[in-house]
């Protein structure tokens, strides 16, 4: 039985020539990465491209010798990803640009997901999207955290090393978060209910 390799040691064999371990790596971790761009984003071709150019630049750092080992590996990919999708929004502010995507995520999960009617789903929906849109009116580190924390379900330790605050400052921004989505849901009358 062959025995799963840490990341640790996919990145040595890696640098020392093995190109099936970048694969490897990139598989294990494509889904959260490829998720965490999408939510940031909020455009399937963009999230696409994104998480082409963040492993580029992943495998160039790893030739480079630049990647220095913490057991972060992932931490250390989405912090790439995440700085390229802050060029990208800096990038459209300069164009003045703006995405129209609809593109929606669950973000709270719901017990009733498993005998739920078409009317059901709708209803979801439409608080997924209203959830949604509540959540990019939030300020930017706010905004963050509940991403990380709700959609990737990362912990506030993860949260604070990915965003080089402390674990309070993470708890903080999560509380004042909550705080704003309330005042938010109060004032568009939003009804969160099924």
């Amino acid at each position: 039985m062959e025995t799963i390799k840490s990341d640790y040691e996919l990145i040595q064999e890696f640098v020392k020539g093995s190109k099936i371990c970048i694969n490897q790596l990139i598989s294990r971790h494509k889904n959260k990465v490829y998720t965490y761009i999408l939510l940031m984003v909020r455009n399937e071709q963009l999230a696409e491209d994104i998480f082409q150019d963040t492993f580029i630049k992943v495998i160039k750092s790893l030739q480079e010798g630049k990647y220095k080992d913490n057991g972060r590996f992932l931490s250390w990919v989405i912090r790439i990803a995440h700085n390229l999708v802050i060029d990208q929004f800096r990038k459209e502010k300069q164009m003045n640009v703006m995405s129209n995507d609809n593109f929606e995520a669950d973000l709270f999960n719901n017990k009733k997901i498993a005998d739920r009617s078409i009317e059901d789903e709708l209803i979801n929906d439409q608080i997924c999207t209203d959830i949604r849109s509540l959540v990019d009116k939030l300020p930017e580190d706010q905004r963050q955290v509940v991403i990380l924390r709700h959609y990737l379900g990362l912990s506030f330790k993860e949260i604070a090393e990915q965003t080089n605050v402390s674990i309070n400052t993470a708890l903080g921004r999560m509380r004042y978060a909550l705080i704003n989505l309330r005042k938010l849901i109060l004032e568009y009358n939003i009804n969160l209910c099924l």
